[in-house]
């Protein structure tokens, strides 16, 4: 019986295995002994490559330092040059409308009024009276002069003119107050009923106070060293002028400005003109 083979001779054992495994080649040539490393992993991958950082930068050249400079110097001179530009230009700004002089519309006042030779026809529709107006009138401009051509003055009841006259040109220094002599006459001028009736009414009151509206219309125009305005078109509002009477009947032929002096005037500054025909 033969003896198991754990008991063989370990040269025979490895003689055994030689020969299977020669003749297992001979037998399958296909079946050859491949050499080689390992294979790591379950899947069959290859071993991963270590990693390596990228190498560093290298240093920049004298002639790149020199460049990086330079650029940022210029960029920093652009940079002041356009900040002194900015304040140059808000600096010529201010000084500019410090400069040039704002057109300011005049300030007008009845600063006196007296009525004489007051004659009402109620039959007749006529009035005859002498207006002697003094206004005054004050430039808001310390660097202007104004110039007033084309002067008109008119004194109204309601809406319906009294009298007009034309006014001489004048003209005001910078920063004057001017005093313009107003004359308006009346000679057997017609007027319609409603004014009759008005006035009348008026001069029945105790203090006789009649209220008359004053006109001014003018071309004007600016000038200074700097600045020389186109004409504007300037109409002054003096509503409500009271005249007193004061005996309170029609028989009264003479009346004077009632309450504070001067009377303020509302004045206009409308649309311009080229010239002042």
């Amino acid at each position: 019986m033969a003896e198991p083979l754990a008991s063989f001779h370990p040269s025979l054992h490895s003689c055994v295995l030689s020969d299977f495994s020669m003749s297992s080649s001979a037998g399958n040539p296909k079946a050859a002994v491949v050499t080689g490393y390992p294979v790591s992993g379950s899947n069959g991958a290859p071993p991963r490559r270590p990693f390596y950082p990228p190498p560093a930068d290298a240093p920049p050249t004298r002639y790149e330092t020199f460049f990086e400079r330079h650029r940022r110097s210029c960029i920093m001179a652009l940079e002041v040059f356009i900040c002194l530009v900015l304040f140059a230009v808000v600096i010529f700004v201010v000084v500019i409308s410090n400069l040039i002089p704002d057109p300011r519309t005049p300030e007008f006042a009845v600063s006196s009024a007296c009525v004489t030779g007051f004659n009402l026809s109620a039959q007749q529709q006529q009035l005859s009276a002498s207006f002697d107006l003094n206004l005054t009138v004050h430039s808001l401009n310390r660097d202007m002069r104004i110039y007033y051509e084309h002067v008109t003055a008119s004194v109204l009841y309601a809406s319906d003119i009294l009298s007009e006259n034309t006014l001489a040109p004048f003209y005001q220094g910078k920063g004057e107050t001017s005093v313009l002599r107003v004359r308006l006459v009346a000679l057997g001028e017609y007027v319609n009923s409603n004014v009759v009736r008005g006035i009348e009414s008026d001069r029945g009151r105790g203090d006789g106070a009649v209220g008359f509206n004053v006109r001014v219309l003018s071309l004007y125009r600016f000038r200074s060293w700097l600045l020389n305005t186109s004409w504007y078109t300037l109409s002054v509002y003096c509503d409500d002028v009271l005249i007193g009477f004061g005996n309170g009947t029609n028989a009264a032929t003479t009346g004077y400005l009632l309450g504070s002096a001067p009377k303020k005037c509302l004045a206009i500054s409308d649309s311009r003109r080229d010239t002042p025909n």
